[in-house]
């Protein structure tokens, strides 16, 4: 049988785990809100305890925290930063809003925590309590904020960016190789004059580093933080000079650039900076979605498809027919992309829905933002190594395709005009010949103008593009 030991909140007695570092108010949280089994992610937790070290550094300094509890409490979150006692933050996603739920996990589990450092026992917190010392000059409201924008700028910085650049790069590297094979361009699915596959790689890539600018952009706003606002934006019950040096111990401990916003009352009102943050993801997924189902097309076959491409074949495509071979990683990221702008609906309406002073739907936020940015980071750096880094051309189909194309007619309506380059392009489809070959046979230009204008090499270059390409 569980043992259990008895804390006290403002409601009354509560069973709590006798080995748990949580306290009463997680517990209650536990029981009232069984809902998902989801959990806010470590990246969050982490963002936590890095704004209650900053806080206790803070209140210590201001001489308002005792040193003996003040650096329990720092070497507490300490060891949470370092990825210590995150079994220990039990709250669902779903929970009481703004996430006090979760804002007093971490409270409970630090003060616990420290008072074990100090010689003391758990749930007894004789010199360091929750909400006393954890929590003092802070709030749910400023604090949980302010934690959403740290972790979410943390995991740009140091996960989606790189894999954005590092699939930006591999696709820039199949560009630089694919540069010489030339093959049928495609509009509304149908054949279109020719280009090469080098530049239709090289509009991948750069479609990833747009992407990447963008979320670089809109992460800029997460810099700014709301923490010692406290529950409204006042700052009550913080000691005069305290919010600079909660910034000073966050940047600290993040390498970060974070400030104090213009106005916290507006910062801590809106989730608007989150919101933003995801919308650019999304932006990010809608053009990932557009490269992966081209490679998919594009490498359709092996006999009854395009067949221009050839994807790394990385796992048994089928468990019915033997030998197949599917686009696996291209299809894994379009899941990725899918579920991230599912993140992004999630957190569009919660962000509108803020009242008055705060808004208190943080939580699901919080989670659903930094799960995009998680997917998505991870989504790209597979699809870049273990699709991208491996794919080869069939230059030999590609050029087929686009010397049988019957847009090749394009090049000639400026010689025989557009009705005619048009009867040109029927005719080849109706008799299976090729636009050069009938363009022979009615001897429309003398053989060398005729070789130059329908050179489909050429039909490639931009007239404005640097020769020395």
């Amino acid at each position: 049988m569980p043992e259990y030991r008895t804390e006290r909140d403002t409601l009354g007695e509560v069973k709590v785990p006798r080995d748990a570092y949580w306290g009463a108010q997680t517990q209650r949280a536990v029981e009232n809100f069984p809902i998902s089994g989801l959990r806010l992610p470590p990246a969050f937790v982490v963002a936590q305890a890095v704004v209650k070290r900053a806080a206790a550094k803070a209140n210590g300094e201001r001489g308002v925290l005792d040193e003996k509890g003040g650096g329990a409490l720092v070497a507490a979150a300490e060891e949470v930063t370092a990825g210590r006692w995150l079994e220990q933050f039990v709250v669902d996603v779903f929970q009481a809003g703004a996430g006090t739920s979760q804002n007093m996990n971490a409270n409970e589990v630090l003060a616990n925590r420290a008072e074990e450092i100090l010689g003391g026992k758990l749930g007894e917190y004789e010199t360091v309590h929750p909400n006393d010392h954890a929590n003092m000059a802070q709030s749910t409201n400023d604090t949980f904020h302010a934690a959403i924008h740290i972790s979410a700028f943390v995991a740009v910085r140091e996960r989606l960016l790189p894999a954005a650049d590092a699939l930006a790069a591999a696709l820039e590297e199949k560009a630089c190789e694919f540069d010489d094979v030339v093959k049928c361009g495609r509009t509304h699915l149908q054949d279109a004059v020719p280009l090469r596959l080098g530049q239709e790689f090289g509009a991948y890539a750069a479609s990833v580093r747009a992407g990447r600018a963008r979320v670089a952009a809109a992460a800029e706003e997460l810099k700014d933080l709301c923490v010692g606002g406290t529950a409204v934006g006042t700052g009550l019950n913080t000691a005069p000079g305290y919010k600079p040096l909660v910034i000073k111990y966050i940047n600290e401990a993040t390498d970060g650039e974070f400030r104090t916003a213009n106005n916290i009352f507006a910062c801590m009102q809106s989730l608007d900076a989150a919101a933003a943050a995801s919308g650019a993801l999304r932006t990010l997924a809608t053009s990932l979605v557009k490269i992966a189902d081209d490679f998919r097309l594009l490498s359709s076959g092996p006999r009854t498809g395009l067949g221009e491409l050839k994807l790394p074949a990385v796992q048994p495509g089928s468990s019915a027919m033997p030998g197949k071979v599917n686009p696996v990683m291209a299809e894994m990221l379009n899941m990725v992309c899918f579920h991230v702008m599912g993140c992004d609906a999630a957190v569009a309406h919660a962000a509108r829905s803020g009242q008055l002073e705060i808004n208190v739907m943080m939580p699901v936020v919080a989670y659903n933002l930094l799960q995009a940015i998680e997917i998505l980071s991870r989504g790209m750096e597979a699809f870049a190594e273990r699709c991208v880094a491996g794919v080869e051309a069939d230059a030999e189909v590609c050029r087929r395709y686009a010397e049988s194309s019957p847009a090749l007619a394009t090049a000639l309506s400026p010689y025989i005009g557009y009705r005619r380059a048009a009867e040109l392009a029927q005719r080849a489809l109706k008799e299976n010949k090729s636009v050069r070959e009938l363009a022979m046979e009615e001897k429309l230009l003398g053989d060398e103008d005729l070789r130059k204008v329908l050179d489909v090499n050429k039909m490639t270059e931009d007239p404005d593009a640097d020769k020395d390409r």
